[in-house]
Formats: structure tokens, sequence, C-alpha cells
């Protein structure tokens, strides 16, 4: 069920200027009983301010009569409230992480010069002006920049900084950008495991000529070097 966008202070409301029981009152918020109990009789932890759920367009006058006259009846909420989407402007960056935004636009610039200013500035939630003094060297605090990978320092995900490289490319007629920074490493990794596999089948091989040859403590080994614990050992 759909709950107010602030339940305790709707709860408060509706306790202080209703006659809906407990129960009702509860329900609607999403509210254990007892919270609802607190808060009419004023031991909430918090003094709160009372939220109108019928000028937040959650709740109807008709509805709330309706479950006043009813004590079994369940409030129905008018309207889910939808959270607040911020849709224009630039991007909101937290003040710590405000100061790693000249380091994740050098670092940008250095390693996909085809990225326009436009998108570094969605991308890190910046000013063209910035941009371009870092492309210039001009910035005045250029000694102290040092190129740092954006998504590292938190300022963009790897989705967004990847999509706005391909499409840079592109616009560019470049071949899309492909991260090879692990192609080395997973080449050694599959090389190394082949190599332990190649090596278990040649000792499994060898065990099973010994075995067969007559030397008996070979016999009870599940794999070289393992004796099947199940076996009697023979005694000295």
């Amino acid at each position: 069920m759909s709950q107010p966008l602030m339940p305790h202070a709707t709860a408060f409301w509706l306790v202080d200027n209703t006659s809906l029981t407990f129960e009702q009152i509860a329900e609607f918020c999403g509210l254990h009983i007892l919270e609802v109990q607190a808060i009419a009789d004023d031991t909430a932890a918090t003094k709160l301010t009372g939220r109108d759920p019928v000028r937040a367009n959650e709740l109807t006058m008709a509805e709330i009569e309706k479950a006043q006259a009813d004590p079994n009846y369940r409030l129905v909420m008018s309207k889910v409230p939808e959270p607040i989407r911020r849709t224009k402007g630039p991007r909101y960056t937290p003040v710590s992480k405000r100061q790693d935004k000249p380091d994740g636009i050098a670092w940008i610039i250095r390693n996909h010069p085809e990225v326009t200013d436009g998108q570094i500035s969605k991308l890190i939630g910046t000013t063209r002006t910035t941009i371009a003094a870092i492309r210039d060297r001009s910035h005045w605090n250029m000694a102290n920049i040092t190129p740092k990978d954006p998504v590292t320092l938190g300022l963009t995900t790897q989705r967004e900084l990847d999509a706005a490289v391909a499409k840079a490319a592109k616009a560019a007629g470049a071949p899309a950008f492909q991260d090879t920074r692990f192609e080395g490493d997973r080449a050694a990794l599959i090389e190394e495991l082949r190599a332990e596999r190649e090596q278990h089948a040649r000792d499994a091989e060898a065990a099973l000529e010994a075995a067969e040859a007559g030397d008996e403590d070979l016999r009870d080994e599940i794999v070289p070097g393992i004796r099947d614990p199940f076996k009697n050992t023979p005694a000295a």
C-alpha cells in the first residue's frame, strides 16, 4: 500500500485534526500502532509539525469523513507522492567532492580529448569556463591539478562516462573506445589455468600408470599426493 510522503508528520496531523482510530492512522501512514499512540500521548522523541494530507492531495475530506463514520474502513490515498527529480541545471556534487572536479576534468581532457566541453560539463557538473581554463592551462590552481579518473573520484559513473566517450567517438568518426587495461592480465590468467589443468592431467595419468604397475602406496590415492581416507592403512 502507498504511504504519505512524510508518514509521522501526517499521522500527527490526523491525530490532532480527526477522530480516526489509531489503527486507521497507523495503516494509512505505514506506522506501528504504538508509534501513533506515542504521537497521541505526546511522548514521541521529538515534537512534530503536522502535515495536512488534504492539502498535499494525498487524502480528501470525503475519504476522512467516510473513515470516521466506519472504524473498520481503511483510508485510500488519492495519489502516490512522486519523488522530486532534478531535470535541469548542472549535476549536484557534494561539497566534499567539489575540490576534485578539476582533477576529473583534466583526466577526461588528457585521456579522451574527443569529448566536448558540453559533455564534460554534464558529466562532472561544472562550467564551460572552468573546462576551457583547464584545457589552455590558465586555471588559477593549475599547478595543483592532477588528472584523476572521475569515476574513482565519485564525480560520475562508469556507464555515463563510457556513453559520453562512445558518443564523442562516433561524432568524430573514430572507433569506439574499448577498455583494454586488463587484457594482458586476463590472458595470463587463462594461460596459467590451462597449464595447471594440463599438469593435473599428467600427474593423474602418471599415478594411474604407477598403480597399474603394482605400486601399492599409489593405488589408494584419490589424486596425486592424497590418499583415500576410507581405505585401511596397512599395519606397520
